[in-house]
């Protein structure tokens, strides 16, 4: 599968890249955390939303060819 994933933050300064195009056999939100912890060993403890199709998903969520993931890190405000 050729997964696009868009890095948002600290996550983009972690990976040096905004994007990336992630040819693998995953199948699922929790292998993405998965892989990309191997990956960039950096985000293996960090906090961070995930959003597929620009909807933030709140567990696990099967994927597509067509599905754009993206990682969001956490927000402050004031």
């Amino acid at each position: 599968m050729n997964l696009k994933i868009k890095y948002f933050g600290m996550i983009a300064e972690i990976t040096g890249k905004k994007e990336e195009n992630l040819v693998s056999e995953i199948g699922d939100t929790e292998e993405i955390t998965q892989l990309l912890a191997l990956k960039y060993p950096a985000m293996e403890n960090l906090e961070y939303k995930i959003a597929v199709d620009q909807e933030i998903i709140l567990s696990k969520q099967n994927l597509t060819e067509k599905s754009v993931i993206a990682l969001l890190p956490p927000f402050s405000g004031g």
